[in-house]
């Protein structure tokens, strides 16, 4: 099967994932384009399908967004991209990787049970948490998964919990694109099918996800994202360093 099909499906499938959970489109592609461009730019690219889905969510979610979640928790996620994106431009870091993976876990596991019911993140703990996401984030392309393992400890309504982690994420891709358009800029020009290619994969997915959110009971939704959580863990840990 050709690649670009393969990204095209994929796409998709990470387009209806982000739809539903708030993440998942830079979680599923970074590791698959990093099979054909490397894994430097592959962070890059995949952050232009990601700008690119979370735009259309947003618009369709707009009215259910939590300013508060998004001025303190959002703003600290957009600092901590910039400066993850800023040290991406210089270096790799994969053992950055193996931490991220086990907090996911972690964090995964605790929702399944049913304990992440009991913490609760106050104003200090939403700019930290913020921060930390926003870094692993731009470092590695991975902060969709951070973000919503914070964001299960605030306590809010599926829909209000997916528009604003998605609110959060465009701060994020705003924060860390010019440094990527400056520090990889020709390279991914030079990819642009395969980039094209998930941008459409991923307006497609998102589309269908939002009916699908629409479906899910707010009982099952926070078990849905913990276990994702843990499962994009587990393939962080099982993808080639």
């Amino acid at each position: 099967m050709p690649f670009a099909v393969v990204v095209g499906i994929l796409a998709f499938v990470a387009g209806a994932t982000s739809a539903v959970a708030g993440f998942g489109i830079g979680s599923i592609l970074t590791p698959l384009l990093a099979l054909a461009i490397g894994a430097k730019l592959a962070v890059a690219a995949a952050a232009i399908p990601h700008f690119i889905g979370n735009g259309l969510r947003l618009w369709t979610l707009r009215d259910r967004i939590d300013k508060e979640v998004l001025k303190t928790f959002g703003l600290m996620s957009a600092a901590g991209a910039l400066a993850g994106a800023l040290l991406h431009a210089a270096s790799a870091a994969p053992a950055l990787k193996i931490v991220m993976a086990v907090i996911l876990i972690f964090a995964g596991a605790l929702g399944v049970a049913g304990l992440i019911d009991r913490v609760r993140l106050g104003r200090r703990g939403a700019w930290t948490a913020g921060a930390l996401s926003g870094f692993l984030g731009g470092l590695v392309g991975n902060q969709g998964g951070i973000r919503a393992a914070a964001m299960l400890a605030l306590d809010v309504r599926k829909e209000v919990f997916v528009a604003t982690a998605v609110a959060i994420a465009l701060v994020v891709d705003g924060a860390r694109m010019p440094v990527y358009a400056f520090s990889v800029g020709p390279q991914l020009v030079a990819v642009w099918p395969i980039v094209a290619t998930a941008c459409g994969g991923v307006l497609l997915g998102t589309l269908a996800g939002k009916k699908l959110l629409g479906w899910i009971p707010e009982a099952i939704f926070r078990r849905l994202v913990s276990g994702l959580l843990v499962a994009l863990g587990v393939a962080i840990l099982l993808s080639p360093r």
